[in-house]
């Protein structure tokens, strides 16, 4: 069993823990013998779990992307449980389709889930593990945020913005104790893709959705997703670390791509370094 500072088991925070990654993240740390606070839109699914393990989850309905009220149950969990431990932010969606398709409103829902119900999460419980002077924030971004891709613009916009704000985070809270992590998941068997929506297609880009429909068709001809069950494994490794990392990759593949993209940007920052160089020279402030 892990322990928090008051002798008990640790107290997570979990967002989206009605199922995917967040079911499995809260039953992780249950079955460490920590404490849970599972947050979701929708919390009939969590009856199970908090019957099973009786006192030691509180289930709260919430909406991430309402900052009150993120703010109350954030609240409401420290008055129940005395304190916070882990926070997750997990709660997240998925939006499709290609940059000049989205309309307003859904270029706006695909930030608001993914980036400021983040945002809101992450300062309700800073404020709590600054104040206690220790805790863990766990971002969960994606592998949309090593690299944008041809249909998931929006969807790797939301993770980009939702991983910068965790940088600066991160240096601001150090120096009370608090500690942030990324972690930038692979492919798992979620119900992301089965609940995400589309935006309207144009016809302009017909043939390059026929080609991705038809590279996304070989890819499904054998498994390439992994159990959320590992993904869980590897976060409890990541909270129980003396020193946990800014970033954390999950998956193979994952790992591939970001050396390969990482591989790709130094190349070509290396071919245009003398026009980069050239595009900055200090001069003295102009006089008025």
């Amino acid at each position: 069993m892990t322990l928090s500072e008051n002798g008990a088991g640790r107290v997570w925070f979990i967002t989206g823990a009605s199922r995917g990654l967040g079911r499995a993240f809260a039953e992780a740390a249950l079955e460490a013998g920590d404490r849970v606070v599972a947050a979701a839109r929708d919390t009939a699914a969590l009856d199970r779990l908090a019957a099973r393990y009786e006192g030691r989850v509180l289930a709260r309905t919430l909406d991430v992307t309402d900052r009150s009220a993120v703010f109350a149950v954030v609240e409401a969990a420290v008055e129940r449980f005395g304190r916070l431990d882990i926070v997750v932010n997990n709660a997240g969606t998925l939006s499709m389709g290609m940059v000049e398709e989205f309309s307003e409103a859904e270029a706006r829902h695909q930030m608001e889930a993914n980036f400021f119900g983040a945002l809101w999460v992450s300062q309700a419980a800073v404020r709590q593990l600054r104040t206690q002077g220790s805790g863990h924030i766990v971002q969960v971004s994606s592998i949309g945020a090593v690299a944008g891709y041809t249909s998931s613009g929006m969807y790797s916009a939301s993770k980009f913005a939702l991983e910068g704000m965790s940088e600066a985070l991160a240096m601001e809270a150090a120096p009370f104790g608090v500690r942030v992590t990324v972690l930038q998941p692979g492919g798992y068997w979620t119900e992301l893709y089965t609940r995400m929506r589309t935006a309207e297609p144009l016809e302009a880009y017909a043939p390059l959705r026929a080609e991705l429909e038809r590279q996304w068709s070989q890819a499904e001809s054998e498994p390439v997703d992994s159990e959320p069950r590992l993904a869980a494994e590897a976060l409890l490794t990541l909270v129980d670390s003396d020193a946990p990392p800014l970033r954390l990759l999950l998956g193979g593949m994952v790992y591939d791509l970001a050396f390969d993209v990482s591989r790709q940007r130094m190349d070509t920052w290396a071919r245009w370094e003398e026009v980069s160089r050239a595009a900055e020279h200090p001069v003295p402030e102009p006089s008025a």
